[in-house]
């Protein structure tokens, strides 16, 4: 049966074969980017794409407009896949002060999530984008009390969303599914290229284990799981996963930095106290 599929950072990199590899497979494919111009370029090699979205993940008043923009012309979201990412990037901070890797890789992926959960059925699926590199979270990082340099950040912002991923599972036991996946070490995407100099192993192998993930059996049952494709497993994340006082404090960082207003003026969400 044929799903709608929402993939964020889908104009290049991992997100872009992606929604190639599902289109081509008939599921209708939203496509999310920040730049309209590669988004209208990236709905040209999709086939079928059926709408475009252009929303900058690193303003959280931007992501909440962009799930009512969804709301507004979809009732039903089979999977999300939150893709988009950044490692090294010019601005660091954000305008209202928080660090951008923290922001698009954790907060924003979090927020949306959360606020299209109301039309994403319980036999969904939201797939995270996580990584082989996890560190123990610096709370106060998160919370943009002060710097760290790009890799810190990063390793940091894909252990969060791996927690928030784990943690939303618990609280919605009877789905959608939530699955943080690393689609593979040093794949050949931009942000590769940006932060590492290389030229990267074939994206496929990143491609091919998102769909997966989306799509299969074998990921029916994978809720609140972390899928490594390095080995090709299903395997435990960084060890701060399981420690239930840093796992406390990422997501009352994450609550409250998606929660309420002072992110732009206008966003102000709903978020119930004590949940994910």
């Amino acid at each position: 049966m044929a799903k709608t599929i929402l993939i964020t950072g889908a104009t290049d990199g991992i997100g872009l074969l992606t929604a190639k590899t599902l289109a081509a497979q008939r599921h209708t494919v939203l496509l999310h980017g920040r730049s309209a111009e590669k988004l209208e370029a990236a709905a040209r090699e999709v086939a079928d794409a059926s709408e475009t979205f252009r929303a900058d993940l690193s303003r959280l008043v931007e992501v909440a407009a962009l799930a009512e923009d969804i709301q507004s012309r979809h009732d039903r979201i089979d999977v999300l896949i939150n893709n988009a990412g950044v490692l090294k990037t010019p601005q660091a901070r954000t305008t209202e002060g928080l660090d951008t890797r923290f922001v698009v890789n954790t907060l924003a992926p979090y927020l949306l999530t959360r606020q299209l959960l109301p039309i994403i059925p319980k036999d969904g699926r939201v797939v995270n984008l996580s990584s082989a590199a996890q560190a123990p979270v610096d709370t106060n990082a998160l919370r943009g009390r002060h710097a760290l340099d790009h890799m810190q950040a990063y390793a940091q912002s894909k252990l969060a969303i791996t927690i928030w991923t784990q943690e939303m599972a618990r609280a919605h036991p009877d789905g959608p599914a939530f699955i943080a996946v690393n689609p593979g070490s040093l794949l050949a995407s931009k942000m590769v290229k940006e932060g590492f100099g290389v030229a990267g192993n074939d994206l496929s192998i990143g491609a091919d284990i998102l769909g997966r993930a989306a799509l299969s059996d074998e990921f029916a049952e994978a809720t609140g799981r972390y899928f490594d494709n390095d080995s090709g497993r299903f395997a435990q994340p960084h060890a701060a996963a399981s420690d239930r006082s840093q796992v406390a404090a990422v997501m009352d960082a994450i609550r409250d930095l998606t929660g309420g207003a002072g992110h732009g003026g206008s966003l102000t969400l709903k978020i119930v106290a004590g949940s994910p």
